[in-house]
């Protein structure tokens, strides 16, 4: 756990995901970071009774990157509220296939939620029941077989960067759920969520973290080059 904290001060705590963990509890029953970090921090400190931690946002299982946790109720609270104001710049890396696309792009769909398999539908234009959502994405690396994108997220909906994209023709790799030929060997899929910026909710600094990528991916290692 140690090596997965990316920044720690009193108010927060950001944690440097790996594919297949859990931002926190669900159906499945596996444990998740939340607990994690909490039985960490209580064994660090040596804290005698419970230790608050709150998750400010989630990222998806398969995906990897960074991830807040507030550590007091005052900085939840605030960094939530900043979260749903797009006060929180958040970019992704995206390793998808070597196609013709444009270098740089605006997308711009209309994202449902299907319950039932738990995948966003992507529409071109205002549809009843979907909501908005807007990224733009550039090309900063050609390797042999793919290319590495840099996406800012306008909006946050659900699998929004995996919808539109795959939407546009180019599903990340390793994401089966969303068009991609083949699965990768970790279960995982090539969507990092490489940086936050943000004005820290309680001492009003600018915080910038970057997350280095999974290191036992050749592909992302050759992204990160």
């Amino acid at each position: 756990m140690k090596e997965q904290i990316i920044y720690e001060d009193n108010h927060l705590l950001v944690i440097n995901k790996k594919v297949g963990q859990l931002v926190q509890g669900d159906k499945t029953g596996d444990e998740s970071l939340l607990e994690s970090i909490k039985n960490f921090i209580k064994i660090r400190d040596a804290k005698p009774g419970n230790v608050f931690l709150g998750l400010v946002h989630r990222i998806d299982r398969p995906t990897s990157g960074l991830v807040i946790y507030a550590k007091t109720s005052k900085a939840l609270s605030r960094l939530t509220q900043m979260v749903k104001n797009r006060e929180v710049k958040k970019t992704y890396w995206a390793v998808v296939g070597k196609e013709m696309i444009p270098q740089s792009q605006r997308l711009v769909h209309y994202l449902k939620k299907n319950e039932k398999n738990n995948k966003a539908i992507v529409f071109s234009k205002v549809t009843e029941g979907a909501k908005e959502a807007i990224l733009t994405y550039n090309v900063i690396k050609t390797l042999d077989n793919y290319l590495l994108l840099e996406i800012d997220l306008e909006t946050g909906r659900h699998h929004q960067i995996r919808a539109q994209l795959s939407k546009t023709g180019i599903p990340i790799k390793g994401d089966l759920k969303y068009g991609a030929p083949r699965s990768n060997p970790d279960g995982g899929i090539n969507l990092h969520a490489r940086k936050l910026e943000f004005i820290h909710p309680v001492t009003k600094e600018n915080i910038e973290i970057i997350a280095p990528v999974p290191q036992n991916d050749a592909i992302w290692r050759a992204c990160e080059e």
